[in-house]
């Protein structure tokens, strides 16, 4: 009797808990739902892309850095060309000047005599034009100028690649987490049958408390797995909106699978290493930075050579006392033109201080290339060692799901003649699950090193290159 009610007890207890832990996820998982009132974004891998590089703000600031690069240009070309400005000037006679004149002039008998010699009003228009004719520092500056132009351009380039990455990696959390988040509803749903079983044969009396407590604890031990996957993937899909750049209340759906797609890859370290010098955005922005120092040493040396340059300036001034008509005043015109040479002879060595930093530069940046050269190799050995691990994993796990695969048949062909119990098969079950989550991470793997590997080479989609 004792037994009986205790079972009895036991039984209320495990299905009280049952309920509870039922109604709490699916609620939570509603109130989720309904918070979003949008329309879901339907998106490829493609798409979210094309997206990404229209609104993501990182890649938008690279862009108008590259726009800023382009006015420094034409700000450089303003050194070799016309300068022309004109300036009005009107002055208003408080006190007249004066000069002195001998009264013996005026009839007088002797001493001097003040006579006024100002107007009341006077104005000035002045046209001025200016032309540097030789001037090499101008020179230097605009090829200076062009090459950081260019860099621009590969910078915008990095930037663009390193978005495309993010998003990419990013697209494959969401699929990944999402995956993982089934297999657990998957097996909890499986573990769920079992304890049914486990209770009715307890009812039957062929099943001992302790297997019914074994079923009960099977599923309880996996919804807190659930709970994470679940806030897994909605970490995931909010570091995607991120990297987007669009509203974080925009729920997604996804299009893409993670499925397993093999891309070319270089046959060796040496082959990966030569494409992604000649490919590289970084590699190629510090080649030319180099040049850039070159031309900033010769403008520093240019700063102690003669410049010449030629003026021209054209007046017409008017004078008129108070109560003078305007029309009736002239406005005669005189006009000069000349050229002008400038020597420097002695700027107390600033010229040669700067020539010296100058140079320094084009050491530091000269290092920072070879440095650059010797992380690009170390990177693109570890992509490409990261892609070939990973493509090895898939093919072990694919082999793993095939024995996985035939335990479960096996197994279920064993219930079904009667000499299996339900809770080998959800064990079969659970093994088949571990498989295929471990070849989804390797896939998952796989395609992340590949992405990271086609930016470490320095490949751009041709769609995407044409349309920088």
């Amino acid at each position: 009797m004792n037994h009986r009610t205790y079972s009895h007890n036991l039984r209320r207890i495990i299905a009280l808990l049952v309920l509870f832990f039922a109604c709490s996820i699916p609620v939570h998982a509603a109130d989720n739902t309904e918070s979003s009132g949008k329309q879901p974004l339907v998106i490829s891998l493609d798409d979210a892309v094309r997206i990404g590089e229209q609104h993501n703000r990182e890649l938008e600031i690279a862009r108008l850095d590259r726009r800023m690069a382009g006015q420094k240009v034409r700000e450089s070309w303003a050194e070799v060309l016309p300068h022309l400005s004109s300036s009005l000037t009107y002055t208003r006679t408080l006190k007249p000047s004066v000069i002195f004149l001998p009264s013996s002039i005026f009839g007088g008998t002797g001493g001097t005599q003040a006579i006024e010699i100002s107007s009341d009003n006077s104005s000035i228009a002045s046209l001025n034009l200016s032309q540097n004719i030789f001037k090499l520092s101008a020179f230097a500056g605009i090829k200076a100028a062009s090459l950081v132009r260019k860099i621009s351009d590969q910078s915008f380039r990095q930037s663009n690649a390193e978005v495309v990455t993010s998003i990419r990696r990013a697209y494959y959390d969401v699929l990944i987490a999402t995956e993982k988040r089934k297999l657990v509803e998957q097996s909890i749903a499986r573990w769920e049958e079992a304890r049914k079983d486990t209770n009715a044969l307890f009812r039957q009396g062929v099943a001992a408390d302790l297997d019914t407590l074994k079923a009960w604890l099977s599923v309880e031990n996996l919804r807190p797995d659930l709970i994470r996957a679940q806030n897994m993937e909605s970490i995931a899909a909010t570091n995607l909106k991120r990297v987007m750049g669009i509203d974080q209340e925009t729920p997604l759906t996804l299009t893409s699978s993670l499925a397993f797609r093999e891309i070319a890859v270089p046959k060796s370290v040496a082959a990966a290493y030569g494409e992604a010098l000649d490919k590289r955005p970084d590699v190629r922005s510090l080649s030319l930075q180099a040049e850039a120092e070159n031309a900033k040493v010769m403008a520093a040396r240019s700063e102690g050579l003669p410049v010449l340059s030629a003026f021209g300036q054209l007046d017409a001034q008017t004078q008129f006392n108070d109560g003078e008509s305007i029309s009736s005043t002239r406005w005669p015109v005189s006009s000069t033109a000349g050229l002008q040479l400038s020597v420097p002879i002695f700027s107390g060595f600033a010229t040669s201080a700067k020539i010296q930093q100058a140079k320094i530069e084009r050491l530091k940046t000269r290092t920072r290339y070879e440095d650059l050269k010797s992380q690009v190799r170390a990177d693109v050995e570890v992509r490409l060692s990261n892609v070939i691990e990973a493509r090895k994993r898939i093919d072990v796990q694919s082999k793993t799901i095939a024995v996985a695969e035939r335990s479960y048949r096996i197994t279920m062909l064993r219930l079904r003649e009667g000499i299996g119990s339900r809770l080998e098969l959800t064990d079969a079950e659970l093994q088949l699950d571990t498989a295929k989550t471990n070849y989804l991470q390797a896939v998952y793997d796989y395609l992340v090193a590949t992405a990271e590997l086609e930016k470490s080479l320095g490949r751009i989609d041709p769609a995407v290159e044409a349309k920088m």
